[in-house]
């Protein structure tokens, strides 16, 4: 499907960005999409913020929506890990994962933390 929508977007079409993270930085998203907005480029971003609206998110929806944010990435030519405090939850770890294996780049908010081997102290 991507790939189809790819096909038909003429040379010179701005950049697809799909900003990832969680939703309980609700500031950071709307913040992202506007600098990226301004940077000429196309934004996907999370339809509603569970954390803030009170949402299941253990539930049935919020499964819907991740799914849904994957295909967000799908038709993204990269994505924007908002990554506040160097913070990253279950559902974004999945969201860099699957990026990472469809080949999309990937660029952070904030440079990511480096992660610590099993058993060691301080990560290096």
């Amino acid at each position: 499907m991507a790939e189809r929508v790819r096909r038909t977007i003429p040379d010179g079409f701005p950049t697809i960005v799909t900003l990832c993270g969680s939703t309980r930085f609700r500031e950071a998203f709307i913040d992202a999409n506007r600098r990226e907005t301004l940077a000429g480029r196309i934004v996907l971003s999370v339809g509603l913020y569970g954390h803030h609206e009170g949402l299941d998110m253990a539930g049935t929806d919020k499964q819907a929506l991740d799914s849904l944010h994957l295909r967000k990435i799908d038709l993204a030519d990269e994505v924007l890990i908002l990554n506040v405090g160097g913070y990253i939850g279950a559902s974004t770890q999945r969201e860099i994962a699957y990026a990472q294996q469809a080949g999309k780049p990937i660029r952070w908010l904030e440079a990511p933390r480096p992660v610590a081997a099993p058993g060691s102290q301080d990560g290096n």
